[in-house]
């Protein structure tokens, strides 16, 4: 199931139905108050959250999800028109998975939702721990260490190294890691993958070398310095 919190009647009812006809259970809420009452009976397996509301703002909204243990790890997008680059930070600084603008295309948003509901699936086990040089990463606590030191990374920097660490040793393209990290293919966007890359290998200082390069094909996990 699926919840949606907007206020705007129009566009709630058009993606609830969009929803529903690709095969997705959907329910829409216009106040904050009708979702709570609606999460006491029956807990969704993701929320599209829209920020202006009445009641309260939408972040306000995310942040009381992400203090509370039975919403904590809640799958969760944002769609607002408070599209910023400001604005989307915030938002994925609140708690978001994923963060949409409006106006957005309906394919798009059920590409998000179905990978984001992918990556839920694959939740992991409290014990979990991914390990390649001095890299290790605990995805239950959403900690990254090399050699010895916290690194805080941004969520699609997390969600790149969690799934080059899963799978060790396996070539993943970068239209492959555009499709699976970001839910979605745009032609010629490919360079995104490549600054996040850029951008992950410096944080991770000298274990960024686990990050390899795969000349025309596009990046693996494994032992070995980086090209």
């Amino acid at each position: 199931m699926i919840y949606m919190l907007e206020d705007e009647e129009g566009i709630r009812n058009f993606v609830i139905y969009a929803l529903r006809s690709s095969g997705m259970e959907a329910e829409g809420f216009e106040t904050p108050s009708a979702l709570r009452e609606a999460m006491s009976e029956e807990l969704p397996e993701l929320l599209l959250l829209d920020r202006m509301l009445p009641e309260e703002d939408g972040l306000d909204v995310l942040k009381n999800l992400r203090s509370a243990p039975e919403t904590r790890k809640l799958p969760v997008i944002m769609l607002t028109a408070k599209g910023t680059e400001l604005d989307k930070v915030e938002g994925l600084d609140s708690g978001a998975d994923d963060y949409i603008a409006k106006p957005f295309g309906t394919m798009e948003l059920i590409s998000r939702i179905k990978a984001l509901l992918r990556r839920a699936s694959d939740a992991p086990a409290e014990s979990e721990k991914l390990e390649a040089g001095g890299l290790c990463v605990y995805p239950s606590r959403h900690e990254v260490i090399a050699d010895g030191t916290m690194v805080t990374l941004t969520l699609k920097e997390y969600d790149l190294l969690l799934m080059l660490l899963r799978h060790q040793g396996e070539v993943f393209s970068r239209e492959s890691l555009l499709r699976e990290i970001w839910g979605y293919d745009f032609a010629g966007e490919s360079r995104t993958v490549d600054v996040h890359i850029r951008t992950l290998r410096q944080k991770l200082g000298s274990c960024g070398e686990v990050i390899q390069t795969i000349r025309g094909v596009g990046y693996k996990a494994g032992d070995g310095a980086v090209d």
